[in-house]
């Protein structure tokens, strides 16, 4: 007697609007051809996510005789997301729809060394008016992305074991925005945030990606197989404080000594400078004298380079990477600081690791860390599942 096979699970609402966010079908007919629903289970899971609000339905004037079919599409429109990629020195805030268009952005200049008790609140505030200023007062409000420097614990949405962000560590980031929205809070390292925003538009079908993020600190964010990689405890890409025989002896912010930060970081450039009498505050500053021909700034920048490649150089071996991206203040000296890059990534790596390797600046400027975090937050409450939540919870609730 043959046993039957089980029927494959039915394609639930949040699988149909996979399909129609994605534009692969646009119509009942194509959802129904798509995933072999019935006609009247596609119309119960149409009319579920146009009751959420996610899909509408418009005439399709493409249509050459008799009654046009609705045409379905994903309402872009119908919410926002609020996006913070918080840095040490500076903050950058940015309101966007849920469809990913940017309505409104601001910057916080802070103090080094604030804590977010003194930050947090600002931050809010800032949010506030920016919601205003997009003219998105009462709509409705998906989520919050926000990064951080180090690592992020994304479970508890707070930074872990952070070693210079020192009374962060442990303080749980979502309370802090409680009297602005009920809409949940997520929470990831800053170069996590910017490859999330790499991966949107032309890059998107780079499948194995390293982005180092070279600011005043040094990170790195990891995509292989398609799929960003945090590590066991989220630790994954944190190589500033990776030790360098370069670096021997030499005192690194963290507490420790012989840090790649401490002869390859922004702030390590900057007091490089400044123990030679240069008025320079901010790493900004130095990639700003770089670019103006300043015959110094332009070495530091490129042993920079030279250091971080060093680095860099085994996890081209180990990751096999198709492009490696460079982001944060000093791709603004992209042509500078690749030169250095290049010498030791190439002279190091294999021949075969490097053979189809291309090195890029970020797409998206000054923008990618406010981009990843709205990205972070669309990927979380626009996925199948959260959709099949969002229902389920609506359900329960009438």
């Amino acid at each position: 007697m043959r046993t039957p096979r089980p029927s494959a699970p039915s394609a639930t609402a949040g699988d149909v609007f996979a399909l129609v966010r994605d534009g692969v079908a646009t119509t009942r007919a194509d959802l129904a051809k798509h995933t072999g629903l019935s006609r009247s289970a596609v119309v119960s899971r149409v009319n579920a996510l146009c009751a959420l609000g996610l899909v509408v339905e418009s005439e399709d004037d493409r249509s050459t005789g008799g009654r046009p079919p609705a045409r379905l599409s994903f309402d872009v429109d119908a919410g926002i997301v609020l996006a913070a990629a918080i840095g040490r020195s500076r903050s950058q805030l940015a309101v966007f729809t849920v469809g990913g268009e940017f309505l409104a952005g601001d910057t916080v200049d802070q103090e080094i060394g604030v804590g977010p008790d003194e930050l947090m609140p600002q931050i809010t505030t800032r949010f506030d008016a920016l919601i205003d200023d997009a003219g998105r007062t009462g709509h409705r409000i998906f989520g919050v992305g926000l990064a951080i420097p180090g690592t992020a614990d994304t479970v508890r949405g707070c930074s872990l074991d952070s070693p210079i962000m020192h009374g962060w560590d442990g303080v749980p980031l979502a309370p802090y925005f409680g009297e602005l929205t009920s809409a949940p809070v997520f929470l990831d390292n800053d170069a996590n945030a910017m490859i999330l925003g790499e991966r949107r538009g032309t890059r998107e079908h780079f499948q194995n990606v390293l982005l180092v993020k070279a600011s005043t600190g040094l990170g790195a964010g990891i995509v292989a197989g398609g799929v960003l990689q945090r590590g066991s405890l989220g630790a994954a890409g944190e190589f500033g404080h990776t030790k360098t025989a370069a670096a021997a002896g030499v005192a690194c912010r963290c507490g420790d000594s012989g840090c790649l930060e401490a002869i390859a970081g922004g702030w390590a450039l900057v007091h490089a400078l400044q123990d030679q009498g240069r008025s320079v505050g901010h790493i900004r500053d130095v990639v700003d004298l770089a670019v103006g021909g300043d015959a110094e700034a332009r070495r530091l920048i490129r042993d920079s380079g030279r250091h971080i490649g060093e680095t860099l150089a085994g996890a081209v071996n180990l990751l096999n990477p198709e492009i490696l991206v460079l982001g944060g203040d000093m791709a603004k000296s992209y042509d500078i600081f690749v030169a250095g890059l290049r010498e030791t990534v190439y002279g190091r790596a294999t021949a075969l690791a490097t053979r189809n390797l291309t090195i890029r600046a970020t797409m998206h400027s000054g923008q990618s860390g406010v981009i990843g975090c709205a990205a972070l937050v669309s990927d979380r409450v626009l996925s199948s599942e959260a959709i099949d939540a969002s229902l389920r919870a609506s359900s329960a609730s009438t």
